[in-house]
């Protein structure tokens, strides 16, 4: 199914290498095919292959590649300085397209000799927003309850889904956190994954799940911090700027395939609202290159709104997630009053939308439909 972000990853590959970073099966290497297409010499390598890998090394794809896609290089020994000894060295009509995990993401933090040379597109699960005008897209049910990766996503069946999603939960566990570091408790790195799935939303104590799991609370910051780099899971901070208060620190965990969620039906709504405003939020950034971040409001006194879309440290807006309640909620009513903040709340099962000062109330669908990307 066509991504929304083609266009601009197309036009990016004219001035810089292209690098698609985001989970695992959420269509990456689909993408980048897609992409060559529009080539008439596209090579595809994968460094997984022994063939492929020995071809990397020797830098001896044929001198007609157009556009080169490189999948998995971040398995490369200091793959960095040889993609940098690349770009440097390329024919000028040569495009290059990097995919992989989220490692090819983390040198963005500490600085590199790759500084601008490249572009970053996070790819994430399907939303409404990037869906909406598609049949599949009509049903947020779906995305509720299947998760907006591609395949369990547009499966024609619930057994499929579960199949395949009960493969990804083996996989991750197993193969991509091992491969990811060496972890010398694979038991307690598992329960620590499967509490977290029952503890989406609400803030999380490394504390609580330490002593739940017998282990350190460094460990579980440092097990959490894995899953976060391999696009498992995914924190939202609580917003502080300028809000009294606002003091407690505490990350709010959810997960980037909502299918994952372990709870009943108003956290696993949660979770996918919380999707799709991180990847609304992340496309803003990479396609107009202003820092946007996903926060949350919570006072010392408990007083809480789920989410904050914050644009260069500022608050844009403040929402409330709600299953079938259409009352207004009076945390958001103190936040929206006492900072002037706009306010929206967002329904699931809601009959009419309404106008209450300072705070608009949608229905669910119509609100997340119209979504950056």
């Amino acid at each position: 199914m066509y991504r929304q972000q083609i266009k601009q990853i197309k036009k990016d590959l004219q001035k810089k290498m292209v690098f698609i970073v985001g989970p695992r099966q959420v269509g990456k290497t689909w993408l980048a095919k897609e992409i060559g297409k529009d080539y008439e010499n596209t090579t595809y390598l994968n460094f997984d292959r022994f063939e492929d890998r020995e071809i990397i090394k020797n830098e001896a794809w044929t001198r007609k590649t157009e556009l080169l896609i490189l999948d998995e290089l971040h398995k490369m020994p200091e793959w960095k300085n040889y993609l940098k000894g690349v770009y440097d060295t390329k024919e000028n009509d040569l495009d290059i397209l990097v995919t992989g995990s989220a490692r090819l993401d983390t040198f963005r933090q500490a600085g590199d000799s790759l500084a601008g040379r490249f572009f970053v597109h996070h790819l994430l699960p399907f939303s409404i927003s990037e869906l909406k005008g598609k049949k599949e897209g009509e049903d947020i049910n779906r995305f509720i309850i299947r998760g907006g990766f591609p395949e369990p996503f547009l499966s024609d069946s619930e057994t499929d889904a579960a199949r395949w999603r009960a493969q990804y939960i083996d996989g991750l566990v197993r193969r991509d956190i091992l491969d990811f570091e060496r972890i010398h408790d694979l038991r307690a790195a598992q329960t620590v994954f499967e509490l977290l799935r029952r503890r989406v939303g609400s803030p999380i104590s490394y504390n609580s799940i330490a002593r739940d799991v017998q282990i350190s609370p460094m460990t579980v910051k440092r097990y959490i911090e894995i899953f976060e780099a391999l696009y498992i899971i995914f924190r939202v901070f609580p917003y502080s700027r300028n809000i009294a208060r606002s003091i407690l620190k505490e990350p709010k965990i959810y997960f980037y395939d909502t299918g994952l969620v372990e709870d009943e039906e108003g956290v696993k709504f949660e979770n996918m609202t919380a999707v799709s405003f991180l990847k609304s939020q992340v496309g803003k950034t990479d396609n107009i290159g202003v820092r946007n971040e996903l926060k949350y409001l919570r006072t010392k006194n408990g007083q809480e709104v789920d989410f904050a879309l914050v644009k260069k440290d500022k608050i844009e807006k403040i929402i409330e997630v709600k299953l079938s309640d259409s009352q207004l909620s009076k945390d958001l009513k103190y936040f929206t009053q006492k900072y002037d903040l706009p306010g929206i709340q967002i329904v699931k099962n809601l009959k009419r939308e309404k106008s209450l000062g300072r705070v608009n109330v949608f229905r669910a669908d119509n609100f997340l439909k119209g979504l950056f990307m």
